[in-house]
């Protein structure tokens, strides 16, 4: 506004420096507005990001539970549990513990062992 007028007395204007501008109360809240939303847009955005990482290491964690689960599920036999139901049972005959009841069990052969009343 002012630099066409001071052309036309011969002064170049080339920069202007201003101090304490007090802006319309309006113009001020809609700038505060804008500056809040912008942050909230930020956060929301921060959160997303640590959401999708927190899915990754489920999804990660997950598969190597799926993956731990298949690999000794192959070297589990009927062979196998038979074996460790025959060491538990021995471990128990060996205990001085006499509170407990073993009955065999016809479906597994294996022992069905009951805890007495405490």
């Amino acid at each position: 506004m002012a630099e066409p007028v001071a052309r036309e007395k011969g002064i170049a204007i080339e920069k202007v420096l201003l101090r304490a501008v007090k802006l319309p109360q309006l113009v001020a809240e809609a700038i505060e507005r804008k500056l809040q939303a912008e942050q909230q847009a930020e956060q929301m955005k921060f959160i997303l990001d640590k959401e999708r990482q927190e899915a990754d290491r489920k999804r990660i964690e997950a598969q190597g539970i799926s993956d731990f689960q298949r690999i000794i599920s192959q070297g589990i036999t009927q062979s196998l549990l038979d074996w460790n139901g025959i060491e538990a049972t021995e471990k128990l005959a060996s205990s001085p513990n006499s509170k407990i009841v073993i009955i065999g069990n016809p479906k597994s052969g294996l022992p069905l062992i009951l805890e007495g009343q405490k």
